[in-house]
């Protein structure tokens, strides 16, 4: 029976791994993703993307996109994930579904798990007239551009490394649990970097004061065709964290 019930769940799993893999958005949905405003927030962990987004979310002008998921809910610094506020959570039934049905703008399969932003999330933000906010990979920016170049990423960077490494040693209860983990968090840092720097379309803001990172984040909602010396500069920011982050081992 145990057999069985493993084979099934392999067979489920290859099945929305291959789904994923051949997904194409609906024209429908490139079209909404063209016409809507929205703002991608990126940046490694540990940035304060999420505190931005929470702060800009207070704001009539904007509304979050929620993602959907297959993963169960978990707890976050003692509190439980909530449907619908932290994430729409899905069976793997329903994931395939909607993949089927092209319900989804951009979807993923990450370690057994799959992830997507739905139409209906987009369309609710523009049908309201609100500039449309989730935080992303670098790997959706990529999806979402391909789709349309009008939307907006913004990346995120801390004040600097050492505030950075703090920031991340506080998330763990001991140096022993940080340090199991440095290695895919240096890697994933590296690798988000690498590729935002790569591309021209990345606005950069160092989060180094939050009501200033939230007000050029704002700006740039509102204008994300404009340029400024500050993008110049935490782009040279984002640089030296990259050589940084680099350079240590996490010793």
């Amino acid at each position: 029976c145990l057999s069985g019930i493993n084979n099934k769940e392999g067979n489920q799993m290859a099945q929305l791994q291959e789904l994923i893999t051949n997904y194409t958005p609906s024209r429908a949905a490139a079209q909404l993703v063209a016409d809507a405003k929205l703002v991608l927030l990126v940046g490694i962990t540990g940035a304060g993307k999420d505190t931005i987004k929470t702060q800009l979310l207070a704001e009539p002008l904007f509304r979050d996109i929620i993602s959907h998921t297959t993963r169960k809910p978990r707890i976050n610094n003692g509190t439980h994930e909530v449907n619908g506020r932290d994430y729409h959570f899905i069976t793997e039934e329903t994931a395939a579904a909607m993949l089927g049905e092209q319900a989804f703008i951009e979807a993923k399969f990450v370690h057994g798990t799959v992830y997507g932003t739905s139409v209906a999330e987009v369309e609710e933000a523009y049908r309201q007239g609100k500039i449309a906010i989730t935080d992303i990979d670098v790997q959706g920016v990529t999806e979402y551009k391909e789709l349309s170049p009008g939307v907006v990423a913004v990346f995120i960077l801390p004040p600097s490394f050492s505030v950075w490494q703090q920031r991340l040693r506080n998330r763990y209860p001991s140096h022993t649990a940080f340090m199991a983990e440095w290695p895919a968090r240096r890697r994933t840092a590296i690798d988000e970097l690498t590729h935002a720097l790569e591309l021209p379309y990345y606005h950069f803001i160092i989060n180094d004061d939050l009501a200033e990172a939230v007000r050029s984040t704002r700006q740039i909602a509102l204008k994300p065709d404009i340029y400024t010396r500050k993008d110049d500069e935490a782009r040279l920011a984002a640089r030296d964290l990259l050589d940084e982050i680099i350079a240590m081992s996490g010793e």
